[in-house]
């Protein structure tokens, strides 16, 4: 059982996963501890809006927790995880969702064998919705992998992937919420072009989405196959899907994809 909780960065992800927490009722606000580098604006904004713990003492914060999430920037991990060392024995975890930095680079940091699981979570943890890939680091046991796959599964689907696989993972489901919304975006501007009301054009495009994720999650079928079920011969679908691929669609998917995962093995090798 979690008795206490602390997080390390007070960013969108770090607030995106405190919402989940918070409207899943695994722990109550008065046990979540929550610190940053300097900010004291975000700090105080994420008190008063969530009833959550500030406390700008970074050794306070972590002391007794059962769970340190490290939710910083990556060229912030090194200076974050050093400032809290001293204060963690090896009966806490510390779970770090931040991109590209590996575990042995957490676990080096922090220069004793306390146990590292790295997660890969998206911002839709908020609506309890997340994609969670995690990995467990070198000290990591089986009852480490399960707290963090417990955690996680409260606010999403968690599910243990290789380390080596983190930026893969990065690419496809840590970044995956923004190319949906920007293909979203262009959905809307291309609807109101044609005339349609913004509003209608929200309404509609976001239950297609929501319609969509649900067919894939619960139907069965792969998605060739569900696209195929609704592109008749000689009919609308057929000629947008055409256009797409006339555009190089899956070209640019494809790129978009190598250019994060790109990205985030860049971030996992600057000091």
């Amino acid at each position: 059982m979690i008795e206490k909780m602390a997080f390390i960065g007070a960013g969108s992800m770090a607030e995106s996963i405190l919402t989940g927490i918070l409207n899943s009722d695994i722990l109550p606000k008065e046990r979540i501890y929550i610190t940053n580098k300097s900010d004291k604006e975000r700090l105080a904004f994420l008190e008063n809006t969530y009833a959550v713990q500030n406390n700008e003492d970074k050794n306070e914060t972590v002391d007794g927790a059962d769970i340190v999430v490290i939710a910083v920037k990556p060229h912030d991990v090194e200076a974050a995880v050093s400032s809290i060392s001293d204060c963690l024995t090896p009966d806490q975890l510390v779970i770090s969702v931040v991109a590209g930095v590996s575990t042995d680079t957490i676990s080096k940091t922090l220069g004793n064998d306390i146990p590292v699981v790295r997660a890969m979570p998206n911002t839709s943890s908020a609506a309890g919705q997340s994609a969670t890939a995690v990995a467990r680091g070198p000290f990591a046991k089986d009852q480490h992998l399960e707290t963090a796959l417990a955690l996680f599964n409260t606010i999403g689907t968690a599910i243990e992937v290789r380390e080596e696989d983190m930026h893969t993972v990065t690419a496809i489901s840590g970044s995956g919420p923004a190319y949906v919304y920007y293909l979203v975006e262009a959905m809307e501007k291309a609807a109101v072009d044609a005339g349609l009301g913004q509003e209608t054009a929200q309404d509609l495009i976001t239950q297609t989405i929501v319609g969509a994720g649900e067919m894939l999650k619960t139907s069965g079928l792969d998605p060739a196959e569900l696209r195929e079920n609704i592109t008749s011969p000689g009919g609308t679908t057929q000629a947008g899907v055409e256009a797409l691929g006339k555009h190089n669609f899956q070209e640019a998917i494809a790129r978009c994809v190598e250019s994060a995962r790109e990205r985030s093995i860049e971030l996992g090798k600057k000091k």
